[in-house]
């Protein structure tokens, strides 16, 4: 499979990667054909997993190539990956405050961002992709410096990156289409928006490899930006939905697990 990827351009490597980890999230959101409900536990254990995931891709595949690149091109190792995550945070911040969304298991009173009549469905859906957009931008990002021959990026610890996200992604598909299947949407709606969610993210990881490759002096920046912006995500979201229901201790177990499985991954294959 890494024989194959190398013929191909970034771009296109970054798109293969991105439609695979939103067919996961398909994936996910298939269950509605299944049933109704997914055990709490369960749920709140693949969401542990998930935070985990995302934490160690923002260290192993982003923050660490963002050290090494900059202290290759001589400037200060650490500025760019400081720069980067904290601008990445703001990022997600603005787009929490202004885009309306809906958190899993919340009432449609409690939706934020700038209210709208969006319907519920659309809201549950907003509230994911949010959380999809830095995770198809730093799997672009990892593409475009593992093409250009950036010190720390390899393509395999590409792969590995779109692996792991891809990974964390089933309980998002879960989390948007169980929710509606269970308030009487019917199977195929529920997969519909269940999937939608994820829409965003092979658009955003071409959007991401194209940026790096022709603009390669900000990579560094770009890699620390993705991470910031997942770090963002993890502790405003997946965390505190992944505790919400009473099971805080499975989900910190399944997040050491998901850390670990990402940081095997990185490590064996980058």
């Amino acid at each position: 499979m890494i024989e194959y990827l190398l013929s191909l351009s970034p771009v296109t490597q970054a798109l293969l990667a991105g439609l695979f980890t939103w067919g996961v999230t398909a994936l996910g959101a298939g269950l509605v054909f299944f049933t109704r409900r997914v055990n709490q536990r369960f749920f709140d254990a693949m969401l542990g997993f998930a935070a985990g995931v995302m934490l160690a891709a923002s260290f192993f595949s982003l923050l660490l190539p963002s050290i090494e690149m900059a202290s290759a091109q001589g400037g200060v190792s650490w500025w760019p990956a400081a720069v980067g995550v904290l601008a990445g945070g703001v990022f997600l911040y603005g787009l929490d405050k202004i885009l309306p969304h809906l958190h899993v298991g919340q009432p449609r009173s409690e939706a934020e961002g700038i209210s709208t009549s969006w319907r519920r469905s659309v809201l549950l859906v907003s509230a994911i992709t949010l959380h999809n957009i830095p995770e198809g931008l730093a799997v672009g990002v990892a593409f475009g410096a593992a093409a250009i021959g950036a010190p720390g990026a390899t393509i395999g610890a590409a792969v590995a990156l779109a692996i792991g996200i891809g990974l964390q992604n089933f309980p998002e598909g879960v989390a948007v289409a169980m929710p509606l299947r269970r308030e009487g949407v019917s199977k195929g709606k529920s997969f519909w928006y269940g999937q939608l969610s994820a829409v965003v993210e092979p658009v955003a990881a071409v959007a991401g490899a194209a940026f790096v490759v022709v603009a390669q002096p900000v990579l560094p920046y770009a890699l620390a930006f993705a991470a910031g912006a997942m770090i963002f995500v993890v502790v405003e979201e997946v965390v505190p939905t992944a505790q919400q229901s009473g099971n805080a201790d499975l989900a910190t177990s399944s997040l050491l697990v998901g850390f670990v499985v990402m940081m095997v991954l990185d490590v064996a294959l980058g």
